[in-house]
Formats: structure tokens, sequence, C-alpha cells
């Protein structure tokens, strides 16, 4: 581990956009150019000045590609266009330059580990055993005696196992029957998938997102997931044997490095990788050149200040100097954050996300505190939600259509939206929040400028001050100023003594104190959060 008080401000691989803030897009629920319901390519274009008001650096976009969309484009049928859905490679080609010309970067979602059923390389695969691309995707026997050729169990509760009558053998899928997994063993298939990798860069792609990067290896011997030790029969199938075959297994960080070394031919790009690993197996991410190996430290966040202090703490120590960490608050597959944690706390969270050391990654909708949206079963559109009924599993409620204003459908679309909106969205919605000078849309807007001006919350180092139950207190220091993070985690005022003895607030997340001085004790009132410049 090194010392948390020792370490460059931003190392020299990382690209210096890459380090700010990262604003994640659903595009079919982001704005609809076209009236069909469904977000699109041009409707994102047409948001960009708006990000680019907002402050964000850049943007990554949920898959786009040709998909049955049975799992919201996470199946992709054809890795070299655009679903006509969403446009043209023509409008992507436009989002590129306009996106670029109001210096935002732009990232996709890069789905390795599995294609669609409709893929031609998966068609021609199941067609017979000696098909060329038959060992492009993992086939087995059945067990001695039928079944399964193993115990792999998903998240859907079946066998991780399908059969096809017509070649006599299984096929693996990590996620749905209808999303077979590719066999990253077969050199043919790391160099298709290279050359999906060049085939956005060279059309100005920026990085990518890579969607479940711990499956793309699995165990040659196929050898049974042991059980976990606190398995249950409540418990998801899944939920009771450890991955220790299937997900971030030998030979991994072979193909992890192969891709890194393709982006790493085009200066100035990033790869955020999708793990929810603990924090000590981020490191070999990062010795195989991952440059962004996703941070999923603060999911499912718990509102205690001395477990996310040990948290912070912890995941810093595991780093070294040449690594530069991520952080987020909730994605497409979480709870949005105003619902897991409340409005009032949910603005702590923003602030606390947007001071930590590091890139963080910020998930639409979240900077007007949007919150879940109740989907009923007949409207519901998700693969878990459908495939499990009743069981509260669906990820519809986290991603409703953005709320720009209090017109028909929230400005979002003049036709019927794929998903239903909240049923708040006069009252919580961008025009209303715009202005407000105390809105949550403000204080997200004031927190991202602080951090494009303030050398110290951008890439300074980060060190944790006085320990205290009640509050979560750190410091930036950068190489021309320092600065002092206290939030309050509690529902009552209270003070704290940093070991900075006097400072200026520069922010609060009630946005009403700036340029109040403090010295020596640091007054906060219930669910605040201040930043202060100190000496």
């Amino acid at each position: 581990m090194r010392r948390l008080d020792d370490s460059p401000l931003l190392p020299n691989h990382i690209p210096p956009w890459s380090a700010g803030v990262i604003y994640q897009i659903i595009v079919p629920s982001y704005c609809d150019s076209d009236g069909d319901g469904m977000g699109d390519l041009p409707g994102v274009v047409s948001r960009l000045d708006y990000l680019q008001w907002l402050g964000v650096s850049g943007i990554w976009l949920s898959p786009i590609h040709p998909s049955p969309m049975l799992d919201m484009g996470y199946d992709v049928a054809d890795y070299r266009d655009v679903n006509p859905r969403f446009g043209t490679l023509a409008d992507f080609d436009r989002l590129i330059r306009e996106a670029h010309r109001r210096d935002l970067r732009v990232l996709l979602d890069f789905v390795p580990n599995h294609t669609s059923d409709e893929h031609p390389w998966f068609q021609q695969s199941k067609s017979s055993r000696t098909n060329a691309k038959r060992d492009w995707y993992i086939w087995r026997d059945a067990a001695p005696g039928g079944g399964p050729p193993n115990n792999w169990t998903q998240q859907y509760e079946i066998s991780d196992w399908q059969w096809d009558a017509r070649t006599q053998q299984y096929y693996m899928h990590s996620f749905t029957p209808e999303q077979p997994d590719l066999n990253y063993q077969n050199r043919e298939v790391r160099e298709a998938m290279w050359d999906v990798l060049r085939f956005w860069l060279d059309r100005g792609v920026d990085g990518f997102r890579v969607d479940a990067m711990v499956h793309l290896f699995k165990d040659p011997l196929f050898r049974d997931n042991p059980p976990a030790e606190d398995s249950s029969v409540d418990r998801w199938p899944a939920w009771n044997m450890l991955p220790a075959f299937t997900q971030d297994c030998g030979g991994l960080q072979d193909v992890i490095r192969e891709m890194c070394e393709v982006v790493r031919q085009y200066p100035g790009r990033m790869l955020l990788g999708e793990n929810h690993l603990p924090a000590e197996r981020l490191n070999a991410y990062y010795r195989s050149g991952m440059t962004h190996p996703a941070n999923a430290q603060l999911l499912d966040l718990q509102w205690d200040a001395l477990k996310l202090r040990r948290t912070v703490d912890r995941f810093e120590g595991f780093l070294t100097d040449q690594d530069w960490p991520n952080w987020y608050l909730g994605t497409h597959d979480n709870d949005r954050v105003a619902t897991h944690l409340g409005a009032e706390r949910a603005r702590v969270a923003a602030m606390m996300l947007l001071t930590l050391r590091g890139t963080a990654i910020v998930y639409y909708g979240e900077e007007i505190g949007m919150h879940n949206v109740d989907v009923p079963p007949d409207k519901a559109v998700d693969v878990l939600a459908r495939r499990l009924p009743g069981r509260g599993v669906g990820r519809d409620k986290q991603r409703t259509p953005m709320q720009w204003n209090a017109t028909a459908n929230a400005g979002f679309t003049t036709g019927e939206p794929w998903l239903p909106l909240a049923p708040d969205f006069a009252e919580t919605n961008v025009d209303r929040q715009r202005d407000d000078p105390h809105s949550m849309l403000s204080l997200y807007r004031r927190l991202l400028k602080l951090r494009a001006e303030n050398e110290a919350i951008r890439v300074g180092r980060y060190l944790p001050d006085v320990i205290d139950s009640r509050a979560f207190v750190f410091v930036r220091h950068g190489e021309s100023a320092k600065a002092l993070v206290a939030l309050n985690f509690t529902d009552r005022a209270i003070t704290v003594e940093p070991k900075a003895t006097t400072g200026t607030v520069l922010l609060s997340t009630q946005l009403d104190r700036e340029n109040e001085r403090f010295d020596g004790v640091l007054r906060l009132r219930g669910q605040e959060g201040v930043v202060a410049a100190i000496p």
C-alpha cells in the first residue's frame, strides 16, 4: 500500500478529461427526436448544450447497436452499426463532431462477453458442429447421464447452459439464453472484437465502458463452482456459489491486457471496466492497463460516516502512485440515489461523490433528484422483470425517461414514452430547477464548476482528517490550494474541529454559506455538507 499523503496529482497516462465527470446516458430514455417514444442519437445531440452548461467532461452512452432489445441493447446483433431506432452511423458521426466541438468526450458501452443469439456469428456457430464459427462460442457435451455440463448458474435462476437440440450440445450464457457467451480462448474471437474497438476508435470515440468485464474468461477445465459459505435456500441459486471458475478467473488478465493495448494505440482514450469486485482485486486490472477499473465500493451505500471513511481510506490505500480512482453512486442496474438515500442525503452524497479524488460517474437524472418509478407489470420492459415477475428485481424503475420540463411527457417525447414517466415530473424537471438557485440541479452545477476551477478538488491528493462518528471529514491537497470537505451524516446540527484551524466556505449543500469564515470549529446543519478553502 502507498502512503495516502504521497502521490502525484494525476498519473501521466490518465487523459486529463477522463479525470473529470462522466455522465451516463440511457439513450432510449434521454430525448426522443422523432416522436416514436424512444430516445435516440439526434435527441442526445439536441441536449449537448445542456450537458456543456452542466459542466460534465464526457458522456457514456448505453449500447447503440442493432439488437432485439431483449436486455436494453446488451444483446448485440451487429457491433459495427447503429440500431435504426436510435439513428444511423451518420447520426453517430454528427454526435461525435458536435460533442467534441463543445469539448465533451464520448464513451460507448462495449459488450464483449456475449452477443445476441440473432448475431450472424451465433447463427453460423449453431448451424453445425463443423461450422468455422462453432468454436467462437462455448459448446459442451451433456454431463454423463445427461443434463448440463456443470453447476454454473446465473441470476435468472437457471443453468448457464442451454441445450441445442439440432447439434445435441449445450452452449453457455452468463445471462439469458438469448445472450450466448463468446469464447475468448479462441484467437479469432479476440481479434474480431479488437477490430470492433478499432472501428469505433477510428470514428472518433474517446473510450469505452466495458460491460461484464469479469465474465470474459472461464475455467478451461469447466470445474464446478464451489458453494458459498453463507448459502441459503432464500437466496438466488447463483448467490449460493462462489463464481471461482466463471468470473475474474485465471487467463482473464491476458484478455484485458490485449484489449488495453488496442486502446493504448489511440492516445487520450480511456477504458472504464465494469466489475463488482473487492477493492484489492482491482489492482490486477490496473496492472493490466485498464485506466479506470470501475469501483463499485459506494453502490448500496450505507449512511454511516465511519464505515464510509474506512471504505474510502481502504480503497485509496490499495492504489499505487500510477492508479487513478473512480467513484459512482448509481447506474442503470441500481436504485436511484434519491430513492436509496432520500432527498437530503442525496445532496450530501452528491457533494461527496464530486469531491472525492478520482473520476466521478453520474447517472442521468441524478442531477435533478429523479427517483425510482413504479412500473406496472404490463408496462415492464426489463428482462429481469419479465422473467422473474413479482420478485421486485426489475430495473425499469431507474431507467425511466429524463424529465426536461413540465410539458406533456416531460419534454422527452411527443409520442407515447417507452417507459412510464415519474408522476412528479411537473415539479422535478430541468427547466424548473434551472431557475432555482437552491435546487439539486444548481447544487450539481456549482459542484461541477468548483471541481473544474479548484485544483485541489479536481486532482489533489486525498487525506483523511479528523475522525468523527457523525461526519466524514477529509482534505484535498493540491499543489496550489487545499480544500476541506465536511459531510454531516446526522439529522441534527453538529460542530467538527478539523485539523485546519481556519477556513472559508466555498460551497454548502444548502447553497447559502459562500465566503463564510470558520475559526477552529466548523458548524454543520443536519444533513449538510461543506467545502472550504483552508491554508
